[in-house]
């Protein structure tokens, strides 16, 4: 039985897997979120938006779920404490109205 020599390719295939890693871009939150905001404003097509800031649209719609998401974990964040405080009773609250 013969076993498979490693094929010539794969060393090639893991130099460039290295290089495209080190060159990747990485966007900044602030960066994301000015994105984000350009596409929800509509002006131009997520397509033409993606073009040309040089990233997939798959990308941007990740980035615009997780700008949603965090928009809606916070809103509902500033409901939940938007009640009065628990240490201030109703017995505080008329004395001080008084």
């Amino acid at each position: 039985m013969r076993t498979k020599s490693p094929s010539p390719k794969a060393p090639a295939e893991r130099v460039l897997k290295d290089i495209r890693r080190a060159t990747r871009k990485h966007y900044s939150a602030e960066d994301k979120i000015r994105i984000v905001l350009d596409g929800l404003r509509g002006e131009d097509s997520i397509a033409e938006l993606c073009r040309r800031e040089g990233i997939a649209q798959s990308m941007y719609y990740v980035w615009s779920k997780e700008f949603l998401e965090a928009g809606k974990r916070r809103l509902a964040g500033d409901t939940a404490r938007s009640g009065d405080p628990p240490s201030q009773g109703r017995a505080e609250c008329e004395a001080s109205a008084a």
